[in-house]
């Protein structure tokens, strides 16, 4: 009995050891799944830039962080704020600020963030005369109802006067929004988010149950100029009262919000420092974590997808 017991049992390593080793190399040492960051330089006239990650820490630029993208659309042909999220189509799909004084916003979608479709001008504010800029536009894609939301800052003159500050030259920023199901036919524009202060900068995540939004206090006096969180149930609101800030004693803007390793990181562009920072979510609140991560230099204001092993290589490589 002890002989025949201890034959199956080599019976079974032989078996696994042969399994383990008719699968492929490439296979048994796959490398995992990363990160991109989409970020502009300077005032945004050259266009996209991309960086690379394996960790979500050190972020590392591509092609030499020269541009995948020139601007072509807008006022000023400019392409700041660039996001990019990956929709139900299995597109990706980017958004962006063509202009400090426009009643739009840039679009092009693309296969593999290399080979872009033609830049399209989406004129969202264009039914209100007395707007002044149309800023840092970003997509949301609602699985549930297979639809996209675009949402941005904008100041109307003579809205919202009690929150108007000409220490900020008179801007006086809402979150508006419209949705689209194949960035052809969109939604009217509406107002998504009145926090009861100066607000740019908003991004939205799905957490759970809930839609979390990260945005920007712009207030200059007393200063804010920091991140912070409302929440609702539906993804266009209404949404809560704004929380806390959860950035330290530093100018932050442009958050971007993505989980890694059950945790979430929420980077942001430390502007007036000229470098990124970032905070971590804990069991005791946020921690900053700005020390730990390294960008290239210049990075500005983008947003953090996560992407396959296979497409990094592919870019890796332009």
């Amino acid at each position: 009995m002890k002989k025949s017991s201890a034959l199956k049992n080599l019976k079974t390593v032989l078996f696994f050891i042969c399994f383990w080793m008719a699968i492929p190399v490439e296979s048994q040492h796959k490398t995992p799944d990363g990160y991109i960051f989409t970020y502009f330089k300077g005032n945004g006239e050259d266009g996209l830039h991309l960086a690379y990650s394996d960790d979500g820490y050190k972020w590392i630029a591509l092609k030499n962080d020269t541009s995948f993208l020139t601007p072509e659309v807008g006022k000023d042909k400019l392409m700041r704020d660039p996001c990019v999220i990956k929709g139900g189509d299995g597109l990706y799909h980017m958004v962006w600020t063509v202009s400090w004084t426009d009643k739009g916003i840039g679009y092009a979608s693309s296969k593999d963030l290399i080979h872009w479709s033609k830049q399209e001008f989406i004129p969202v504010m264009a039914y209100e005369e007395k707007t002044r800029n149309t800023w840092a536009p970003e997509i949301t894609y609602d699985e549930k109802s297979k639809t996209y939301m675009i949402y941005w800052a904008s100041t109307i003159d003579g809205k919202f006067p009690e929150t108007k500050s000409e220490e900020e030259k008179g801007y006086n920023h809402r979150i508006y929004y419209t949705t689209t199901k194949d960035f052809k036919k969109f939604a009217k524009t509406k107002l998504l988010y009145e926090p009861g202060f100066n607000v740019i900068d908003a991004t939205i995540v799905k957490q759970d149950q809930e839609f979390v939004m990260f945005l920007k206090d712009e207030t200059r006096n007393p200063v804010q100029k920091n991140i912070k969180i409302a929440r609702s149930k539906n993804l266009t609101g209404p949404y809560s009262k704004a929380s806390e800030p959860i950035t330290g004693n530093y100018w932050a803007e442009g958050p971007t919000a993505i989980k890694i390793n059950n945790n979430w990181i929420v980077y942001f562009d430390k502007y007036t420092l000229k470098k990124y920072g970032a905070v971590k979510e804990t069991s005791n609140g946020w921690e900053d974590i700005s020390e730990q991560i390294s960008f290239p230099e210049g990075t500005r204001h983008g947003t953090v997808i996560k992407v396959s092993a296979d497409e990094i290589n592919t870019l890796k490589k332009q």
